[in-house]
């Protein structure tokens, strides 16, 4: 028997969510003030619709008549979680889409100013990637911070309306909140990041003496200078350098990395052309310098933004965007639409994740980026050991992210710029610059556009490791042929959301999420 309300629910939700996904993707792609006041309005709808207390009530009662297990109480159980969170005033929901908005559109629109010259993001990379001119350095990355001065006031009364809401409806903070309905127990993933962080100290501290010693003697520097934040390769120290004498870029100069993606895809039997054709991939004016991929309406229109170069960078992230975009498109199209999306955040992380690590795979440089097998000989250990690095910066960044995001919620009025470096020191081992009364960690977009997110970057690479040596074990030694696909389209991605992400993991695997495979995988080895 057909449950009406349910219908209802997702055909009207359906609306609401097409006219934003609509608004979002037009204002990251044109930077127009009119698609801003859209998606504000298109927002507040959608959370106005859920903030409904009445319909709260009707949930809350049909969700405790419903069997455990059903489908329909997994649709009660989605439709409850959006609901709480949006049980608010008017007033105190349209405060927070707009905040939001303006501060989201400010970053869309931010480019760094270096001797006066507006720089786009992508000339900062270059410039942190390649230049060995120190004084140059440290210029373009404090001028890529001056974002954190622009934003941060705009940024801490989000952040505080942000907990006033999550308190009145009965939360510690909002960080709390959104674990909760997340479906992680915060508890428990910050105790799993604290013993990553302990098995990886000792690889960690060794792997980046070694990196510094090649930094300085980049840069001609001492054996003893100290390193500044400036010297790694990217604002934030998120990203691995390349190992000397290694790096995929040559091999993909003047490279078609759309036809790269496209062939890796097609491997493995997935069909991409279709959400390129509909896909942003090129830079431009007023565009989101960032990338994502955005499910316009649960039907098969999925979409990706990218700012595309020909480097190992936007091959990476090609790969990683459209690993969300499969996930999204292979979805089972029967399934009510409340369910029609991956079983957790951090699970289509792990496929992206997965996708995007494949561009240092010796079988990907051979079969489908087509590179002469000796000329990947030369660089694969050098690949391997920056897999690795890449894997162990990544650890360490998400778990200082995570960690004082959750300092920042707790209490926003400390002196947060203090607490940054502090953190930073403690995790990355990276020294602070002189000056550490600026607010440099507001500069990261994702506390603005994605608070409460970044533990599932962490939780994806987790879970890609999982699924790696899964498929390793059980399915195939390599990967790309149509087994692969089979196994990714009937055990990850068809299911979509029926069951929730625990149990997603442990039918693909065998066994529930296990942080093992990821030490093995990059620690140990």
């Amino acid at each position: 028997m057909t449950d009406r309300f349910l219908q209802e629910e997702n055909n009207h939700l359906q609306k609401l969510s097409s006219a934003m996904t609509e608004a979002i993707w037009m204002v990251n792609t044109t930077g127009s003030q009119d698609w801003q006041d859209k998606e504000i309005q298109a927002e507040s709808q959608y959370r106005l619709y859920c903030s409904d207390p009445k319909r709260f009530a009707v949930l809350k009662e049909k969700m405790a008549l419903t069997p455990e297990g059903s489908i329909e109480r997994r649709q009660y159980e989605r439709l409850y979680q959006s609901a709480l969170e949006n049980q608010l005033p008017a007033e105190t929901l349209e405060e927070m889409v707009t905040l939001s908005s303006k501060l989201s559109n400010i970053f869309n629109t931010f480019r760094a100013t270096v001797d006066g010259e507006k720089w786009t993001e992508n000339q900062v990379r270059q410039i942190l990637l390649t230049s060995t001119d120190v004084a140059l350095r440290e210029k373009v990355w404090q001028a890529s911070k001056a974002i954190g001065q622009e934003v941060s006031p705009g940024l801490l009364e989000l952040v505080r309306v942000r907990n006033q809401a999550a308190q009145s409806l009965g939360f510690e903070d909002f960080h709390q909140m959104s674990f909760e309905l997340q479906e992680l127990d915060r508890d428990e993933v910050f105790t799993i990041f604290d013993d990553l962080k302990k098995l990886t100290d000792g690889p960690f501290q060794a792997m980046k003496n070694e990196m510094d010693d090649e930094l300085r003697s980049q840069y001609g520097l001492p054996s003893d200078a100290c390193l500044q934040p400036w010297h790694y390769k990217d604002p934030f120290f998120q990203e691995a350098p390349v190992v000397p004498g290694v790096d995929v870029s040559p091999f993909l100069k003047g490279r078609n990395i759309e036809k790269l993606t496209v062939d890796t895809f097609s491997s493995m039997g997935m069909e991409i052309r279709d959400m390129l054709a509909k896909s942003d991939l090129y830079e431009r004016e007023g565009k989101n310098q960032h990338a994502f991929c955005l499910d316009m309406d649960r039907e098969g229109d999925v979409r990706v933004l990218c700012n595309i170069r020909d480097n190992q960078y936007w091959m990476e992230t090609m790969l990683h965007e459209y690993g969300h975009a499969v996930y999204d498109k292979y979805i089972d199209r029967k399934i009510p639409f409340l369910l029609r999306t991956p079983a957790h955040i951090f699970t289509t992380e792990a496929v992206a994740m997965f996708f995007g690590r494949l561009v240092k795979n010796r079988e990907w440089l051979s079969q489908i980026a087509q590179v002469d097998g000796g000329e990947v000989d030369k660089i694969l250990l050098g690949l391997e050991k920056m897999q690795q690095r890449q894997m162990l910066i990544t650890a360490r960044w998400v778990i200082t992210f995570v960690r004082f995001e959750r300092e920042l919620y707790h209490n926003p009025d400390q002196d947060l710029s203090k607490l940054w470096w502090e953190i930073v020191k403690e995790v990355q081992f990276v020294e602070p610059p002189n000056r550490v009364d600026e607010p440099h960690w507001a500069s990261k977009i994702h506390f603005t556009i994605a608070p409460a997110y970044y533990q599932n970057y962490l939780l994806g690479e987790l879970t890609a490791s999982q699924f790696d040596q899964y498929i390793k074990q059980h399915v195939s030694s390599t990967y790309f042929n149509q087994e692969v696909g089979k196994w990714f389209l009937k055990e990850v991605f068809f299911p979509g959301d029926r069951d929730g992400w625990s149990k997603l993991i442990e039918n693909a695997t065998g066994e529930s999420l296990n942080p093992a495979h990821f030490v093995t995988q990059f620690v140990n080895e």
